[in-house]
């Protein structure tokens, strides 16, 4: 009997496939975004995991649009004066380095010790755009992130959090947790997520899922009222981005997917429609202190 390593080991192993297509995108010479050290993060095994997934390969679309989604927010925030961002599950992100950013933005890059240490080691000698430190820490830890987010409270006034890829692994009651501890942080005024459907969580599961089983990284969060769930958790939906509408944009879709970028989109209830979008949230207490 075989007792061979899956090729996905983990949660964190999914990071090398997202920087195996950004690799890919930046060769591209219409690249909708550049990442010089996206093949050196993949490496080898990034591609081995790429080419093992052929749902995934034919979805290579939504994991660049994906990216792109969150490099115009980021940016958009920034030039409205974020002086924060905090980057939960970092994983193999690499815009501290890649992007421009103000000398003067204080980046946090916030993961398990391995993923972080493995990039510390890729990147080593790499000069970041921004101020970047790493914190190494298990989110589901609840002590330990509501310890990490009091102490982040005070060095900033406007705080930008993303979570690139992370939410579909929580529970309906792990995100609705995370998104109240956030909320809870004043100057933690802007939030950036990625969401899917029920229905495109069928998808994933069918499509991905035994691999990402065997690597104890199950797809689970796709709530029913899309975006609005976090209107409940302390956040007001600011901006929704369909994941197929801004593919068509960028001219990433095959004919067909261009056929269907083109029926009415939703922003509410998804149900069983293949959906997915990146979002823009804003902390309902922050924005009630302002006013």
């Amino acid at each position: 009997m075989s007792t061979r390593e899956p090729l996905v080991r983990n949660i964190s192993d999914t990071a090398l496939l997202a920087a195996i297509y950004r690799a890919r995108e930046t060769e591209r010479p219409d690249a909708v975004f550049r990442d010089p050290f996206a093949w050196r993060l993949a490496g080898e095994r990034g591609d081995q995991i790429a080419k093992s997934m052929p749902f995934s390969e034919r979805a290579t679309w939504a994991w660049i649009t994906r990216t792109y989604a969150y490099d115009e927010f980021i940016k958009q925030q920034v030039r409205e004066g974020v002086d924060m961002v905090v980057n939960l599950a970092a994983g193999l992100d690499a815009r501290p380095y890649r992007m421009n950013l103000p000398a003067s933005l204080h980046w946090i890059e916030v993961d398990l010790p391995g993923i972080l240490d493995y990039k510390e080691e890729i990147l080593r000698g790499e000069k970041p755009a921004c101020i970047l430190d790493r914190a190494r820490l298990d989110l589901s830890d609840i002590a330990a992130r509501r310890q990490l987010f009091a102490a982040l409270s005070g060095t900033a006034k406007n705080v930008l959090i993303i979570t690139e890829g992370l939410l579909i692994y929580f529970s309906r009651d792990e995100v609705a947790s995370l998104a109240q501890d956030l909320a809870a942080v004043r100057p933690f005024h802007h939030w950036i997520i990625d969401i899917v459907s029920p229905g495109l969580l069928k998808m994933l599961q069918k499509g991905m899922g035994e691999q990402i089983r065997k690597g104890k990284a199950e797809f689970k969060f796709a709530p029913e009222e899309g975006p609005r769930f976090f209107t409940e958790n302390g956040w007001d939906v600011v901006d929704v981005r369909s994941t197929l509408k801004t593919a068509a944009r960028l001219k990433r879709l095959t004919l067909w997917m261009r056929l269907l970028s083109f029926l009415p989109d939703s922003q509410g209830k998804q149900g069983s429609r293949p959906w997915s979008g990146i979002c823009l949230l804003r902390n309902r207490s922050a924005a009630q202190t302002s006013a």
